[in-house]
């Protein structure tokens, strides 16, 4: 048993407005408790077959308090031409997607989203600072706390991300 108190404020996550790709206004808060990998994610990249590994993740988790938030971005050669109805139904038509999507929106630059702005702060080993391309993933704890960043090359299947997540959940 941890010395933790048993109840904390909000993390610095949860203010941070959310738009899904349904158009839902909400805010990172609706995670709340749950552990969550953020991942900036593209229809036209080459690691676009990660949303497979990403919903078979998200399936393996999902009933002891885990999310996936895609948050689908064009900044990287323009990758995600698509409106935001045409990325939820590629992602649906070819790797069954189920977890939620945000709107298409920057990880990075003069616009970007606020979330990003947070999550980057978060730095560790090869990852620090801006968000270098597709598909690179942040581990947030049940405290709306970044514990892990891992580079795009890492597959959602990797030992080293279900360990994280599985540390997480506890």
């Amino acid at each position: 048993m941890n010395n933790l108190p048993q109840t904390r404020g909000p993390g610095p996550l949860y203010p941070v407005p959310l738009v899904l790709n349904d158009g839902t206004m909400t805010d990172f808060g609706r995670f709340r408790g749950k552990v969550v990998l953020v991942v900036n994610v593209a229809s036209n990249c080459g690691f676009t077959p990660q949303y497979a590994g990403l919903e078979a993740l998200y399936g393996k988790f999902q009933d002891r308090g885990f999310e996936v938030l895609g948050v689908p971005c064009n900044q990287f050669a323009g990758q995600e031409p698509g409106s935001d109805s045409d990325i939820v139904e590629f992602c649906e038509r070819n790797f069954g997607v189920t977890f939620p999507l945000t709107v298409k929106s920057d990880v990075r630059g003069r616009n970007q989203h606020p979330l990003y702005t947070e999550l980057t702060k978060f730095k560790t080993g090869l990852l620090p600072g801006l968000v270098k391309w597709n598909f690179e993933k942040f581990l947030v704890n049940r405290e709306g706390e970044v514990v892990a960043r891992f580079a795009p090359t890492v597959e959602p299947d990797s030992a080293e991300v279900i360990d994280a997540v599985e540390r997480a959940l506890g």
